[in-house]
């Protein structure tokens, strides 16, 4: 165990991995056209094909989105099924996807999303609108993967398995192994889809961090392409499942949901960022961080924890 300042007795710490940990994805872009696009030209029935897939790889990273470069920046940590969400209501909304729906309903949903919340099932929805989303925001989450994959996700993959240092936050791995050694038990939790063997999973081993029971990192906790998993509900589902509180875990991120959601726990909340994130710095202040560190080998971060 672990103490920060007399006020936190660290038992558990609940880890982000993008942007935290790992810089395999640069996965920015690659969202911002892909929602850019939803919102200009709708969802056309063969929107995910193979083609579109390649002329989306081709545009990412090309222009400035301002729409949608912002909302990544802000959206970051939320569900990427949420993200998808997002565009598709904003296409409803700019009357470019055509569907029977509560139009205020729709812009109160998307002004909530905006202010990084994830829960709206008390506002009305048309069984029209329920079921479009329900089809059509997996497809959209799966061809967003896809453009990833084919833009930077597999041959980072390939450079991490030979040179993993290079992909991993400066101090990282170090960090890590010093939690574990003060019986810290760590857990990565993601709003992209775990699958073991694949994707985020195939990822986090790449970089040399061992998953399972008392290893390195006790389990990676994520989404599936259908269900929503928002990092509060994780994270708090975590807490009953371990039986502790939240004074006694660490939350550590890049992105307002798992920082929000740790300041609301009570955890020790440390933001990852780099140094010319500007935005995103004054945003977690807001949002009520503890430390903002730009790796892990922040001497000012590292003083603070005390063994026991």
């Amino acid at each position: 165990m672990l103490t920060i300042r007399e006020t936190h007795k660290i038992k558990y710490a609940f880890h982000d991995i993008d942007g935290t940990h790992s810089l395999i994805r640069d996965w920015p872009p690659v969202m911002s056209i892909c929602l850019y696009d939803v919102i200009k030209n709708g969802l056309s029935n063969d929107f995910d094909s193979l083609a579109n897939q390649k002329r989306l790889i081709s545009l990412a990273g090309t222009m400035k989105l301002p729409e949608t470069d912002q909302f990544c920046i802000e959206s970051a940590g939320l569900s990427a099924l949420t993200q998808m969400e997002w565009a598709i209501r904003r296409a409803v909304q700019e009357n470019i996807i055509k569907v029977n729906c509560d139009m205020q309903t729709n812009a109160q949903i998307i002004d909530r999303i905006n202010n990084g919340i994830e829960y709206y099932d008390d506002l009305p929805e048309t069984p029209e609108m329920t079921e479009m989303l329900k089809e059509q925001t997996p497809r959209l989450f799966k061809l967003y993967e896809a453009v990833l994959n084919g833009f930077c996700r597999d041959k980072n993959l390939q450079k991490a398995k030979e040179n993993p240092s290079e992909f991993r936050i400066k101090g990282s791995m170090e960090f890590l192994k010093f939690l574990k050694d003060n019986g810290v038990k760590n857990y990565f939790v993601t709003g992209a889809v775990v699958e073991k063997g694949m994707g985020m999973h195939q990822e986090v081993e790449a970089l040399g961090y061992k998953i399972g029971e008392n290893e390195l990192v006790e389990d990676i906790i994520g989404s599936t392409w259908r269900d929503k998993m928002p990092k509060d509900m994780v994270m708090q589902k975590l807490l009953k499942e371990l039986g502790v509180k939240g004074e006694n875990v660490l939350v550590i991120g890049d992105g307002r949901a798992e920082i929000q959601a740790g300041v609301q726990m009570g955890a020790f909340v440390v933001s990852r960022l780099p140094e010319n994130a500007d935005f995103q710095r004054e945003l977690h202040k807001k949002l009520g961080t503890n430390i903002i560190i730009k790796d892990f080998c922040d001497k000012e971060f590292l003083q603070l924890f005390k063994g026991e």
